[in-house]
Parts: C-alpha cells; sequence; structure tokens
C-alpha cells in the first residue's frame, strides 16, 4: 500500500489490486502522473475533486479519507 498525503487529504493506493482502466490520470492529470516520482500530487487540485475522480476508480486500488480537523 502507498500512501500519499497532506493535512487535507489521505491518498491510498493499492498496486496489488490495480487495474490500470487509467480513470484517475485522465481524470485529474495534475494529480496523478505516471510520469513523475512520486505519481501522485497531492497538492495538485481540492481534495473533493480528487476524491470524486477517486470513486471512478474500477478496482478500489486508490481511496482516501479527510484526515480529522481538515476544512
Amino acid at each position: 500500500m502507498q500512501t500519499y498525503g497532506n493535512q487535507r487529504i489521505v491518498i491510498r493506493y493499492d498496486p496489488q489490486i490495480c487495474c490500470h482502466a487509467g480513470e484517475c490520470v485522465r481524470g485529474l492529470p495534475q494529480v496523478f502522473d505516471i510520469s513523475k516520482q512520486p505519481w501522485v500530487n497531492v497538492d495538485g487540485a481540492d481534495p473533493e475533486s480528487i476524491a470524486e475522480v477517486i470513486q471512478r476508480c474500477p478496482s478500489g486500488a486508490l481511496s482516501c479519507e479527510f484526515p480529522a480537523g481538515a476544512d
């Protein structure tokens, strides 16, 4: 499990179950960019937009949560 986060959102990625459908990369390329390291930029968009794209992940490899106290 890979974890990426800031004070507003925590994104988890499970490469073991990813089916590489590309919904994340097409949905928010400024956040999910496989040509960069790390490939997830949690500061690339607002947390709500990130969560919306994560919900489209067909395999469930991506998930997110909002830390306690986050706006």
